[in-house]
């Protein structure tokens, strides 16, 4: 790996020194807690020690606790780690109470949908709002560790909802309107919801649809709910169920009360992507998510009071909790319900520099989308803004040229990679950090980081398993049902015992920044070499005839010849005779002879998850031999119908 990568975006030092980096490096210095003078030696700190680390981060931001910790962290072991035992507190409260950014008359929250709509809530009437809330839930017989299921759209009505929820010290749960009866089924159902909030339809791509009959059908299958809220949304009524605003209107003017619970209180449940079995309930719990939400939020992107915070995300990602946590530090939440392409890629850009937005964040495969448009913007439309996030996958480094063609030198490139696991980034930006082509800039503060070869030692310049040496408090309370903890431990401990294996192909350069190539469980290894398929897809997606792919090596699925397959999507009339020349030439130049494919087959779709992710691993059982039944839930997919012919295939070798 080179040391001499092209900078693509430089901190700049007044800016640096205007950052909340600077003021906590500051602090700690008055503190008398550590005196450091970059963020290499601050991060090196953070890790060496956490107890210390997460105390500053908590007196920092003035973390309300209504009951003081014992201790921060009386032992640093993994799994079951306890943070800041004997404190009580409350999202809610932190997210709500009154500070910089928050007075009555400061925008919280602003509200755009794809077909114009467009509100705004102040910090005054979302408090308002959500003591409404809360006194309705309570009424509906909703109290402490009782869960609250929610099918609803992106929308202020959801965000009220699930800040009312918090408050109680009810569990929240939520899913994005597109869901399956079955998929939603299979993931609330698990929790046993008293209550059930949902809305009537949504809008996007230009279309309302109509999700009644869904909730109708959902409901049938959640036996423990007591009661139904209905969002009028599309602009009509759920049968059957109480009003949204009707419950608002009866519980106004209600006192703002917040319910304080342990910090390891249960928040919320994410589900994993239940590509195979029942979707995993990952609990995370009120002061872990505080915590790393504002170090997340507050120092690795910087965002002040009143700097209105975006990313393109429905409420089945574990983005949209992210994105909420801008609250937190008394920042504007950007809030978009639609298509990110209706009516055309350029409406996020738009949306964008209509609202002034100074943090934007979106998915690699939106980027990679503009870039193969054509797209071209204007940065002197875009005057707020300093830095774009990208996740949901690597950043191909074509990604990361058209970013900074279109928007300028002085927007941050963010790229960032973490999970739903914990609800945040192991690795991402910082404000006093460069980012170089194709990498993200630096371990998040806190993030024990490293890349291990398979004898569990770290290495640096050589890809490795990316795993977390120290915890994160937002790492999961539990799987939910996981009564003695044998599923937690078995999906991040089995292999490194007393570390997180997060399942990521990293590699981390000798200046510090650090390559994600893509889910470890679905590597490339030919002839010994190991490869993540984000290096493929980077390789095939930049041909402008490919319009999606997917790479599967059967060398370890059970099969004897050992085949690298790759399946690609082709652009209207383009025949696979036409792209498969240069896409050999171009693989076996950029990645290796090893890795181009033995076979090229042209599909009509790639399998994804609701979540949005690439069906690898499936697709490699079924090729094996696995039933299909067994190797994918089919009602845990966005297209189900784009896996027959992988099943058909696997019947025919």
């Amino acid at each position: 790996m080179s040391d001499d990568a092209e900078v693509v975006w430089r901190p700049d030092p007044e800016r640096v020194a205007a950052s909340r980096m600077a003021a906590f490096r500051s602090w700690l210095r008055d503190e008398g807690l550590v005196d450091a003078a970059d963020y290499d030696e601050l991060w090196r700190w953070s890790v060496g020690e956490p107890g210390a680390f997460w105390g500053a981060v908590a007196r920092f931001f003035d973390v309300t606790f209504h009951s003081p910790p014992d201790d921060v962290l009386p032992d640093v072991a993994m799994p079951e780690t306890r943070w800041f035992p004997g404190a009580t507190l409350n999202y809610a409260e932190q997210a709500l109470r009154p500070g910089d950014g928050k007075g009555d008359d400061d925008v919280a929250v602003i509200f755009r949908r794809e077909d114009g709509l467009r509100t705004e809530l102040t910090y005054g009437e979302l408090r308002r709002r959500v003591a409404a809330m809360c006194a309705a839930l309570a009424e509906l017989g909703v109290g402490r560790g009782d869960r609250v299921a929610a099918l609803v759209p992106n929308a202020p009505q959801t965000l009220v909802a699930f800040l009312a929820t918090a408050s109680l010290g009810a569990v929240w749960s939520s899913c994005s309107p597109d869901f399956g009866v079955r998929a939603a089924a299979d993931r609330f159902a698990q929790i046993e919801p008293v209550v059930l909030v949902a809305c009537d339809g949504y809008v996007y791509n230009g279309k309302a649809v109509d999700v009644r009959p869904t909730v109708a059908a959902l409901r049938a299958q959640l036996p423990t709910v007591r009661a139904v809220v209905g969002i009028p949304f599309g602009g009509a009524a759920l049968p059957d169920a109480v009003g949204f605003d009707d419950l608002l209107a009866r519980h106004d003017g209600a006192p703002l009360e917040f319910e304080a619970v342990p910090f390891d209180h249960p928040l919320w449940v994410l589900y994993s992507s239940g590509t195979t079995g029942l979707p995993k309930g990952i609990v995370q719990g009120h002061g872990g998510i505080v915590l790393e939400h504002v170090k997340a939020v507050g120092l690795q992107l910087d965002l002040k009071p009143g700097e209105r915070f975006f990313w393109f995300t429905t409420t089945g990602w574990m983005m949209w909790n992210f994105l909420i946590g801008g609250l937190l530090v008394g920042s504007t939440v950007v809030l978009y319900d639609g298509s990110p392409g209706h009516p055309s890629l350029r409406s996020l850009w738009d949306l964008a520099a209509e609202e002034r937005v100074a943090v934007s964040g979106t998915s690699a495969p939106f980027v990679q989308a503009c870039l193969k448009d054509g797209l071209t913007l204007d940065p002197s439309a875009l005057p707020e803004l300093r830095a774009v996030g990208s996740t949901g996958a690597p950043l191909s480094t074509d990604g990361f040229r058209w970013l900074s063609r279109n928007l300028g030198p002085s927007v941050q490139i963010a790229s960032l990679s973490g999970g739903t696991d914990a609800c945040t980034a192991f690795v991402g930006p910082a404000p006093d950090v460069p980012v170089w082509l194709g990498e993200l800039s630096r371990p998040a503060l806190g993030a024990a980081l490293a890349a291990f070869d398979e004898a569990g030692h770290p290495v640096i310049g050589e890809v490795g398993e990316l795993v977390l040496t120290a915890p994160l408090p937002s790492m999961p309370v539990s799987f939910w049902g996981d009564t003695d903890g044998s599923r937690l431990r078995a999906a991040y401990f089995e292999d490194f015992p007393g570390v997180w294996r997060h399942g990521d192909w990293i590699t981390i350069t000798p200046r510090g920044s650090a390559v994600i190539h893509g889910r470890s469980d679905s590597t490339l290894n030919r002839g010994g070499v190991r490869m993540g398929t984000a290096e493929f897809y980077r390789v095939v997606e930049a041909h402008p005839a490919v319009l999606d792919s997917l790479v599967i090596d059967t060398s370890s699925a059970g099969s004897s010849d050992g085949e690298l397959l790759c399946f690609l999507v082709l652009a209207p009339g383009v025949a696979l005779d036409e792209v498969e020349p240069e896409l050999r030439k171009a693989l076996r130049a950029e990645l290796s002879p090893r890795h181009v494919p033995d076979r090229f087959v042209a599909v009509g779709d790639v399998p994804r998850t609701l979540t949005g992710k690439k069906c690898e691993v499936p697709v490699k059982r079924i090729l094996a031999g696995v039933a299909p039944e067994k190797a994918v839930s089919r009602e845990a997919l966005r297209n189900p119908a784009a896996l027959d012919p992988f099943v058909a295939l696997a019947g025919a070798r």
